[in-house]
């Protein structure tokens, strides 16, 4: 199998190196077939190097690969801002759901019928329309539907392959492995806040 490495090592490459994951439970037969590629010890060592040289660190997940890179000071903070607009993220579809995680089904309209129910969804969802809101032309964020501001949101995920349409007719989303990227970052970053509550003065 390690012949196909150079086969598929551009597709692997165009995928990781946006950002995006390649999960074990996609539904898409070509992530399926570059997921069992790279779970093969002797092909991830082998990528793993190939990729080392370019500067592209190859990371293996719980049932998911990423690409992370040494990054500076700078782009670190950067990074930590968007880590807590996930967290925010997150917290949502945990409130919609509490069992919201890998495997788990869900559509847009689901979460609209809770809101109408639930007001702690409601005010997380009014706080988080601040950032995906529609903006004026002067940059404000302006009143827009709950149902766009959802939208908005499973595209954020969607975009970033942490979930993917199963039904395009019903709107069915599935959340897949890499989802465990963010739930074990909000994890990381509870730790560390705890430890450092801990540190004496």
């Amino acid at each position: 199998m390690i012949r196909q490495i150079t086969k598929y090592t551009a597709e692997i490459f165009e995928i990781l190196s946006k950002g995006h994951f390649i999960s074990a439970n996609s539904s898409d037969p070509l992530i399926q077939k570059l997921y069992a590629i790279i779970d093969e010890e002797e092909n991830f060592e082998a990528l793993h190097d190939y990729f080392g040289g370019i500067n592209f660190q190859l990371e293996r997940g719980d049932d998911y690969f990423y690409f992370s890179r040494d990054v500076s000071k700078a782009t670190l903070e950067k990074k930590l801002e968007s880590a807590y607009k996930w967290i925010d993220i997150v917290d949502f579809f945990k409130t919609f759901d509490s069992a919201f995680g890998v495997g788990f089904r869900f559509t847009p309209a689901d979460i609209n019928v809770k809101l109408k129910t639930d007001t702690d969804l409601k005010n997380k969802l009014d706080s988080l329309q601040k950032t995906f809101g529609r903006k004026n032309q002067a940059g404000e964020t302006k009143k827009t539907s709950y149902s766009d501001v959802i939208n908005r949101l499973v595209e954020q995920l969607r975009s970033q392959n942490f979930i993917e349409l199963q039904d395009e007719v019903l709107k069915n989303y599935k959340v897949l492995t890499s989802f465990r990227y963010l739930e074990e970052l909000i994890l990381r970053i509870d730790i560390a806040e705890e430890i450092e509550d801990e540190i004496p003065e």
